[in-house]
C-alpha cells in the first residue's frame, strides 16, 4: 500500500472552496487514516479481486479471494494463473464465467495483448475503453481499477450504486439522483472527481472503501 496520492491535499482545498457538502465531509472525515486513497500498485491482481468480486457480497467475496489467493499460493500472477486448470479455480467458488474471464486475462497478460504499462499513458477515457476489453470487465470494474489502482484524479463512477445514493443523502436528492444534476456535480468536482467520490462514498459508509 502506498501513501496518500500527492494531489490529495490540494484537491481537499478545491472542493471545500467549491461546494460546502463537500467542506463539511472533508471536515468529518479528516483523520489521515480516513484520508488515504491507497493502492496496491498492481493491476493483475487488481483484475482479479475485480472479477472476483463481480455480483456477489463483499464476505462472500473476501472469503473466494482468500480460497484463490490461497490457491495460487499468495502469487496472484499471470504465469501461477495460466499452470492452474477450471477444476482448481471452481474450488475456489469461482463461476465458470469469472474462470473464464481470469484465465483469459493472465492469458492475454503473457501474450502482451494487454499490457498495463501502456495505460500510464492513456487518458482517463482511453484507459477505461482499453480495460474494458478484457474479458469481464466492464466500465465500472474499469473505473475502480483507474480509482484505485493507478490514483487518477478525476474518476466519477456514475454507475456506482454506492455514489448515486451518497449523493441523493448529501444533496438531499430524490434516488436516483438526475442526470442533469450528477453531471453538474461532475463539473463542479473537476479535476478532483475521485477525491469527491471517496467523501461520498465515506459519508455512507462506517469503513474507508478499498478495492
Amino acid at each position: 500500500m502506498n501513501k496518500i496520492p500527492k494531489y490529495w491535499n490540494t484537491a481537499k482545498k478545491y472542493l471545500s472552496k467549491k461546494d460546502k457538502v463537500m467542506s463539511i465531509l472533508i471536515k468529518k472525515y479528516k483523520s489521515p487514516s480516513e484520508t488515504v486513497l491507497t493502492s496496491r500498485k498492481d493491476v493483475f491482481y487488481s483484475l482479479c479481486k475485480s472479477i472476483i468480486s463481480q455480483q456477489i457480497s463483499v464476505a462472500a467475496a473476501n472469503s473466494v479471494f482468500l480460497k484463490f489467493k490461497k490457491k495460487c499460493k499468495n502469487r496472484i500472477n499471470a504465469k501461477t494463473i495460466s499452470k492452474l486448470n477450471t477444476i482448481q479455480l471452481k474450488s475456489c467458488g469461482l463461476s465458470r464465467q469469472k474462470v473464464k474471464g481470469i484465465k483469459s486475462l493472465a492469458k492475454q497478460t503473457l501474450n502482451k495483448s494487454f499490457d498495463s504499462k501502456l495505460i500510464t499513458k492513456m487518458s482517463d477515457e482511453e484507459a477505461i475503453i482499453y480495460l474494458s476489453q478484457l474479458r469481464q470487465i466492464g466500465r465500472w470494474s474499469a473505473e475502480m481499477i483507474l480509482l484505485f489502482t493507478y490514483n487518477r484524479s478525476n474518476i466519477w463512477p456514475v454507475q456506482d450504486i454506492g455514489l448515486l445514493r451518497a449523493i441523493s443523502n448529501n444533496y438531499k436528492k430524490k434516488y436516483l439522483p438526475p442526470n442533469s444534476y450528477i453531471n453538474l456535480l461532475q463539473k463542479r468536482f473537476s479535476p478532483y472527481c475521485s477525491v469527491a467520490t471517496w467523501y461520498l462514498w465515506r459519508s455512507i459508509d462506517p469503513e474507508p472503501i478499498q478495492y
